[in-house]
């Protein structure tokens, strides 16, 4: 009866340091953040930064002449296309003109190379009528050269794209 007993006990005690030992190791396990690297603007690529340019600027346009010319499917993706309406535009514009004025144009600040899916985040400072707006766009551009998203929000000096989202 007492071997039959430590047995028990011994088996159980295996038991349990293995159990710890595994979920230690699948604590220790970390995903794999994707690969960034910060680009200055004049390393980025001219044509890129150029469509980059030029498709956010036909956006925030809107909000000063109320007339968007859509995207194509050259120029964006399907979900870029389908989000951004004449509709959505028109009420974000009229929040961003009550509050900032119009819209006068934007600089380029850094760029953000995403080397695993090579898309590329364009940070622009917007600037706009009244001096208060401290207002951001960010396009990224996927690696068939198409906006695969557009955001506007407040600016961040110190931004890190792993914490957007």
């Amino acid at each position: 009866m007492r071997k039959i007993l430590a047995l028990i006990v011994l088996t159980i005690f295996i038991y349990s340091c293995k159990s710890k030992s595994a979920a230690t190791s699948r604590t220790e396990e970390k995903p794999e953040k994707p690969a960034f690297v910060m680009l200055k603007p004049s390393a980025a690529d001219a044509a890129q930064s150029k469509k980059a340019y030029e498709l956010g600027t036909r956006v925030l346009m809107t909000c000063n002449t109320s007339r968007f010319k859509p995207f194509s499917e050259s120029e964006a993706t399907a979900s870029v296309i389908q989000n951004t309406t004449q509709a959505r535009l028109t009420r974000t514009c009229h929040k961003f003109r009550l509050k900032y004025g119009d819209f006068k144009k934007l600089d380029l600040v850094e760029v953000i190379h995403f080397t695993d899916s090579d898309s590329y985040i364009y940070r622009y400072r917007a600037h706009y009528e009244k001096p208060i707006a401290n207002k951001e766009l960010r396009v990224t551009m996927n690696s068939e050269n198409k906006v695969s998203a557009i955001k506007s929000s407040d600016w961040i000096d110190n931004y890190n794209p792993l914490e957007d989202n």
